[in-house]
This record gives structure tokens, sequence and C-alpha cells, in this order.
């Protein structure tokens, strides 16, 4: 059973280097003319798709496949009263150099959509806006020369509004009626609150698409402790698709603060997870979502060196 580690959006380590620089709408509102204002977006965007380049550079010097693209990569580009501007062909050669990286070195590149992407909600506004980022996110994965079967969005069900119930049924039904190139990138993923793996399951088996676990998630919101007995159901959402199994991975920051992420990840925590993964015995990736991002990743796989069930492949690959 072969496992990739990856990380989210941020190498903490390199200097000047975040994927995310923006500006706030307020701010952009006092700069005088539409002009100044597309000068300042150009830039900003410039400069995180610049650093996002340099990223996945870094992750290919260490060897590290799996990634997660940042949401924030062109500011306020979903913003109802900002200027509408081409933020794909100004960057053509940016997005291809970023492309050639991740098809030359087989990364495995996904997105994460804000919280307020929520295509069950009872609200018309919320699901157009919500559609509207996919959208845009959809557009930065075209620009990356990543397909539907490889730049994967993760979304969760939503809130709980009128009921559980309908509320799934209106994901379904919204979700059907987006486009198909979109509807294609889409994985589900559990949450800590409401939504556990068997509700995820239900409209991800109805929907033939993938589903994401999130131990940490499950950890917070279970009937009980059955993921051994769900885990085989879960990877088999993944039987029709070009990229395996991928799981996400943090560990709980105090016995009070149990749904905020700690620094790094409990390898004890991660350890009992992958003993039940290795039942199942599947190669999977994994998207850890510790605060220390890329250095978790490390810290972590050192742990793994000094765990005789492992066996160390490169610096973030091992096989158990």
């Amino acid at each position: 059973m072969k496992v990739r580690l990856g990380y989210v959006a941020m190498a903490i380590d390199l200097k000047d280097c975040s994927p995310s620089k923006t500006i706030t709408y307020t701010r952009y509102e006092k700069l005088k003319d539409d002009e100044l204002k597309l000068y300042k977006l150009n830039k900003l965007t410039e400069k995180n798709l610049e650093n996002t380049r340099r990223i996945l550079l870094y992750n290919k010097s260490h060897n590290i496949k799996v990634y997660r693209l940042t949401s924030k990569i062109v500011p306020l580009a979903t913003h109802n009263n900002v200027i509408e501007w081409d933020y794909v062909s100004e960057y053509t050669k940016i997005y291809n150099s970023i492309s050639n990286i991740i098809k030359e070195n087989n990364m495995r590149i996904s997105a994460h959509p804000d919280h307020f992407t929520i295509i069950s909600s009872p609200r018309e506004d919320v699901v157009e806006a919500s559609i509207k980022d996919l959208i845009y996110h959809n557009n930065i994965m075209n620009a990356m020369g990543l397909s539907s079967s490889e730049g994967k969005l993760v979304l969760h069900i939503g809130g709980k509004y009128d009921s559980k119930e309908k509320t799934k049924l209106r994901f379904i039904d919204n979700f059907r009626k987006l486009p198909e190139e979109i509807r294609n990138r889409i994985i589900l993923e559990n949450d800590d609150k409401i939504y556990n793996i068997e509700d995820v399951l239900e409209i991800t088996k109805e929907l033939n698409i993938p589903m994401v676990v999130d131990i940490h998630h499950h950890w917070c919101n279970h009937k009980e402790d059955n993921l051994d007995n769900l885990l085989e159901q879960i990877f088999d959402t993944w039987n029709n698709q070009k990229l395996s199994p991928k799981i996400h991975i943090s560990s709980p920051k105090s016995d009070k603060k149990k749904r905020a992420h700690a620094d790094n990840v409990d390898f004890n925590f991660f350890y009992d997870f992958m003993k039940n993964a290795k039942k199942v015995n599947r190669d999977f990736d994994i998207m850890i979502e510790a605060k220390n991002k890329n250095v978790a990743l490390f810290n972590l796989m050192e742990n793994i060196k000094e765990n005789e069930n492992f066996k160390i492949i490169n610096n973030s690959t091992f096989e158990m």
C-alpha cells in the first residue's frame, strides 16, 4: 500500500511566497479609477501566480506530489461589485509554466472553495454566488491545463437549514444543474458537525462522484467508531476515477478546541487511521491540513521513519 503526503497552499519556509496576496474591497473602492483598480488586481494576481510556481518548484525539489491551491490566487475574483477582467489570458505564459511543472512531475492538484460556496442553500442568491465561485475555480484549473479528471474541487454539503434530508435533496438537485465540467470536478467531504460519512456516502453514491474522508471531522462527528467498516466503501467511490482515493488529516488542537487544527499531525492519531487503511490495502493520497503546512508534512515523515512498519520511498511517500 503506497501513500503520498501533501499539504495546503503555503510553503511556510519559503520567503515572501504567499500565493494569497489580496486587497480588501474597502481599499479597492478607494482607488481613484478603474485603470488603477485593474492595475492593482493585475499585480497581485501576477505575484500570486509567480509564488504558486515557486511553491510547485519547491515541491518538486522535495518530491511532494500532492498539493492544494489557494482559492485566493485572483483577489476579489467573484465579488459582485469588482470590475470584470480577464485573469486567464493575461498570464498564459505563467499558467503554461505552472502546467508544465505539474504534468512533468505527475503532481496531484486540488482546490477547496471557501465555506460560503454552498450549493445546498435554500437562498437563491447564495447558490448563484456559489456557482460563480465554482466557475472561477474551474477557470483556474483549465488555465493550468488540469482537466476535470485531474483538478478536483472539494465541497461540503452545507448547513442544516430546514432539515438535513431536505438539504441533501437540494444539494443533489442543484448539483445536477451545474455545467458538466464542474460536476466532474467535485468531490464531497464529510464535516465536523452535521454531515457525517454516512450522509456523504449516500449523496456520492446517488451522484456517482468521489468522496474524500476527513479523519479529524469523523473523529468530531460520528455515530459510532465505524470507519474501518466504511473506508472500503469510501475508496470505492474512486473506482471510475483517474486519480487514486484521497483523505484529509489533521489533529485536534486541544480537548477544549477539538475542532481546531493543531500545528502538526499527532503520529498516534495518524497511525490509528493507517492501521484501518491497511485492512483495505489500497494506494491513496493524504492531504495534511495542519497549521504548519509543509513543515508538518516533514515532521510527520520523521515520525514515520522511526516506525518499522513503514518503508520510506522519498520525502513525502511511503509504503505500509
